[in-house]
C-alpha cells in the first residue's frame, strides 16, 4: 500500500463513497446559448417574468364581451358593434347596449369585464340576446391581467433541468439565449484485449465492447454530448500512454475494466504513477465492489468502474452521473418505490438490485424486483427501468419496504 493512502481508503460504505466523490468535483462553469439549444439542460440563471401574465384581460370563451353594469340592470340584449380578434388591439364599446364579438385569447375591449359564451346567445339583425333563463356573473370567463403572475416576479429559479412547460416559460420572459451548466467533456475508456466493437470480426474468445456504449447513452439521455469513446488493450505501455493523453485533453475520465485484483488488473497501478491520487478504492456493495475513484493534481476526477456490464451500468448511474450533474448545480430529485415482494440478501453489502415499475390502479408506482444471474449479466436488465439500493446492516427486506430509485 502506497505510503500516502490511509487504511480506510480502502472498502467503504456507500454514504462514505459519495461524500468523498461530492468533496472532490468541481463544476464547469457555464454557457450561453440559444434558446433551442436549452432543452433538457441544467439552467444557471434566475428568470423573472417580461411583463404581467397575461399582459391584459384575456377572453378565455368565444361569444360577445358586454358591461356587467347593463347586466346588473337587466339588460338582455345587445347591439353587435363590432368584433375583438385575438392578436388585435382592444377595441371600446360604444356603450353599455352594445357588445363585441370576442374571440377565446382576445384582448377584453375597453368597457366589457364578463364574457357570454356564444353557446348562450342568439343573433338576428344585429342584435345578440341571452339565453332565456340564463344568468351571468360578474368577470366570467375573464382572466384577469397580472393573475398568473407580475412583470419581475421570479419564475424560474438555477438547478433545474428545462423541460418543456420551462421552455414555455423562457420563450415568454423573452430569453433568445439562456444561461446553463457546461457539460465537462468526458472521455470513456473500455480495458480488455477481449473487447471488439462491432462491424469488427469476432473470434470466438473475445466479446462486443458494450460499457462504452452503454455508458455514453447513460450520459446523452441526460444532456451531456461531449463524451469520447476508447477501448485499450490489456497492455501497460498502452494504457499508460493513452490514459494520460485522454486525462489531459478531457475534463473526466470514465473507465470500465482492469480495476480489481486480477493479474492482468492494470489500471489502479498506472493511475497511481500519472499522478492520479486515490481517494477510494472498493465500496462495500454488490455489484461493483471493486469501483475506484482518484483526483488528478489539476482536479480532474477519475472513475474507474469494474468491467463486468451490471456493474459499470449500476456504478455509473449510482456515483458518475449523479456527481457529475450535482457539480453542475442540478438539483437533485429523488425517487423511492417500496417492493411488490420480498427479498432476502445474506452478505454484509448494500445491494442494487434491478426493477421494473409497475403502476396500479390507484396510481402507486411499485418495483418487481430483477436480479440477473450474475454482474456479467447484462442481459438480465432488459425490461429494467433501473434498480433499487438496499443497504446494509439487514438481510431481509419485505414485501412493501421503501427504497431509493435510480433510473437507467
Amino acid at each position: 500500500m502506497p505510503a500516502d493512502i490511509q487504511p480506510d481508503a480502502f472498502r467503504i460504505d456507500v454514504a462514505e463513497a459519495d461524500e468523498h466523490i461530492a468533496g472532490a468535483l468541481q463544476n464547469w462553469g457555464t454557457e450561453h446559448v440559444p434558446l433551442v439549444a436549452a432543452a433538457g439542460q441544467v439552467l444557471r440563471q434566475t428568470i423573472v417574468a417580461e411583463r404581467d401574465q397575461p399582459p391584459f384581460d384575456r377572453a378565455t370563451m368565444d361569444g360577445i364581451a358586454v358591461a356587467s353594469a347593463a347586466l346588473a340592470q337587466g339588460q338582455r340584449e345587445f347591439t353587435l358593434a363590432g368584433t375583438q380578434a385575438a392578436g388585435q388591439a382592444a377595441q371600446s364599446l360604444p356603450d353599455n347596449n352594445s357588445c363585441l364579438e370576442t374571440m377565446t385569447g382576445a384582448v377584453m375591449p375597453a368597457g366589457a369585464d364578463t364574457m357570454i359564451p356564444v353557446e348562450r346567445i342568439s343573433i338576428a339583425n344585429g342584435i345578440a340576446t341571452l339565453e332565456e333563463g340564463y344568468e351571468a356573473t360578474s368577470q366570467q370567463f375573464v382572466h384577469p391581467r397580472g393573475s398568473d403572475h407580475q412583470q419581475n416576479d421570479e419564475l424560474l429559479t438555477p438547478g433545474i433541468r428545462i423541460n418543456a412547460p420551462d421552455m414555455a416559460i423562457l420563450t415568454a420572459a423573452g430569453n433568445t439565449e439562456v444561461e446553463i451548466a457546461r457539460w465537462p467533456e468526458v472521455a470513456i475508456v473500455s480495458t480488455g484485449d477481449e473487447l471488439v466493437d462491432v462491424g469488427e470480426p469476432l473470434a470466438d474468445f473475445q466479446i462486443r465492447s458494450s460499457n462504452d456504449r452503454a455508458i455514453e447513452t447513460a450520459l446523452n439521455a441526460h444532456g451531456c454530448h461531449s463524451t469520447l469513446r476508447a477501448r485499450l488493450p490489456d497492455d501497460p505501455d498502452a494504457l499508460r500512454a493513452h490514459i494520460s493523453e485522454l486525462h489531459a485533453s478531457n475534463d473526466v475520465l470514465i473507465l470500465s475494466g482492469g480495476v480489481s485484483m486480477g493479474k492482468y488488473d492494470y489500471v489502479p497501478g498506472i493511475l497511481e504513477e500519472l499522478g492520479i491520487k486515490l481517494v477510494f478504492h472498493k465500496i462495500l456493495q454488490r455489484p461493483g465492489l471493486p469501483m475506484w475513484f482518484g483526483v488528478s493534481q489539476d482536479g480532474k476526477p477519475v472513475f474507474a468502474l469494474p468491467g463486468n456490464p451490471v456493474s459499470t451500468l449500476v456504478c455509473l448511474v449510482r456515483y458518475v452521473r449523479p456527481a457529475i450533474e450535482t457539480a453542475m448545480g442540478c438539483l437533485p430529485t429523488p425517487e423511492y418505490v417500496q417492493l411488490d415482494n420480498a427479498v432476502d440478501f445474506k452478505p454484509d453489502l448494500c445491494w442494487f438490485l434491478p426493477v421494473a415499475l409497475r403502476q396500479h390502479a390507484d396510481g402507486r408506482y411499485t418495483a418487481e424486483p430483477r436480479p440477473t444471474n450474475t454482474s456479467g449479466d447484462f442481459i438480465g436488465l432488459r425490461g429494467t427501468d433501473g434498480f433499487v439500493e438496499l443497504p446494509r446492516g439487514r438481510d431481509q427486506f419485505e414485501a412493501g419496504y421503501s427504497a431509493r430509485l435510480y433510473r437507467w
